[in-house]
């Protein structure tokens, strides 16, 4: 049972209580290396603080312990955060979400995120038994600004043309240079 996906979801427990910037940056790394993406166009595959807080407001998530920056997250928290971009990426609305979560106990709830994330918590990457056979992943390289490159992924949807020439020019931008090069 040590190397069962609910033991190694369980060990995140350890990491527990956060804040709500920390239990968005937690559940971020966890999602972003299983690859999950919401099919809802409006949602974002990574939380952030303010949306952990936008959750908790409309009951999709229990209350955390304390408040304002004094609020803390607990692995439940955890859960269903992971829950909620489980669901997203499988389409589903926020208010479809909000019945799921009242309608599930603590223990569903653990079992069904273990099982969505299994590739992951099993390999520590995502589609790993099947990207076993296949050819190493290459990876494109884009110069931004002096000492800046950008690194994608060369199956990722991100590595097209034009979205490659999207995230140089809004990089560039917060740099403040409208020309680099």
């Amino acid at each position: 049972m040590a190397d069962s996906p609910l033991a190694l979801l369980r060990a995140h427990a350890r990491h527990a209580p956060w804040n709500a910037r920390g239990l968005a940056a937690h559940v971020s790394a966890l999602v972003d290396s299983a690859g999950v993406r919401p099919t809802n166009a409006s949602a974002r595959a990574a939380p952030s603080a303010r949306a952990v807080r936008f959750y908790v407001a409309n009951s999709l998530m229990d209350r955390p312990d304390g408040v304002g920056t004094s609020a803390t997250y607990n692995y439940r928290h955890f859960l269903q955060l992971l829950a909620i971009k489980l669901r997203q990426r499988e389409g589903s609305t926020l208010e479809g979400i909000k019945r799921e979560m009242r309608d599930t106990t603590g223990d569903a709830l653990e079992r069904r995120v273990a099982q969505s994330l299994a590739p992951v918590l099993l390999t520590g990457r995502p589609g790993a038994a099947e990207m076993d056979d296949e050819e190493p992943v290459a990876w494109r390289r884009v110069p931004v600004a002096d000492g800046i490159e950008l690194h994608l992924r060369s199956d990722s949807p991100a590595a097209q043309d034009d979205t490659v020439l999207a995230l140089r020019e809004a990089i560039r931008s917060t740099l403040g240079r409208s020309e680099s090069r």
